[in-house]
């Protein structure tokens, strides 16, 4: 079976297989230039026609720091380690083994610096704290919200397998991160 290979303006790598007139009116279609080699190809029975994505949504994630809710995650991990309270946060949470206080650190700055309401995924939240050099696996942070922290965050929807929840810091979330800073552990 004839195939061949287009790439696309964004970046995207589109492989294709069919017959020889269905790959060639393809790449006509998507300007894939000559169509000489697939036209000589020995001609097969009439198959369906398939495109196989090789790459182009992961491409794009690993290149655009900013997720589709429009947070900047660079811009909170460098806040983490230049804002006013950077001492603080380095000695209080970061130095400390507590995953809690890992986790909800990237949602306190976010809350404290940043104009936005809708809140982080635990994706996010986990690509922060491994570009922070304190990896925590998504899993760990999906366990973390939903059991240990979850008096302190609110979601913007109730869980299900496959749709993300933005979580952002509750009151008491906020009172407990502002505590934690000024060296307060009673909680």
């Amino acid at each position: 079976m004839p195939s061949a290979t287009i790439t696309l303006p964004d970046g995207t790598v589109v492989t294709i297989d069919g017959t020889p007139e269905e790959v060639a009116r393809l790449l006509q279609l998507y300007g894939g230039g000559s169509t000489a080699s697939t036209a000589a190809a020995v001609k097969t029975p009439k198959q369906k026609t398939s495109i196989k994505k090789v790459s182009g949504a992961r491409a794009k994630s690993e290149s655009n720091p900013t997720q589709g809710n429009g947070i900047d995650l660079n811009e909170i991990i460098n806040l983490i380690k230049n804002c006013d309270e950077a001492e603080e946060i380095e000695s209080a949470i970061l130095d400390k083994v507590g995953q809690v206080n890992r986790i909800l650190l990237p949602l306190f700055v976010a809350h404290q610096h940043l104009e936005h309401d809708q809140g982080l995924t635990t994706g996010e939240i986990s690509q922060i704290t491994k570009d922070l050099g304190i990896p925590i696996h998504v899993a760990n942070v999906s366990n973390t919200l939903t059991k240990t922290a979850a008096k302190y965050v609110m979601g913007d929807k109730v869980r299900k397998k496959g749709q993300p929840v933005h979580y952002k810091l509750s009151r008491r979330g906020v009172k407990y991160m502002e505590d934690i800073l000024k060296g307060k552990t009673d909680d």
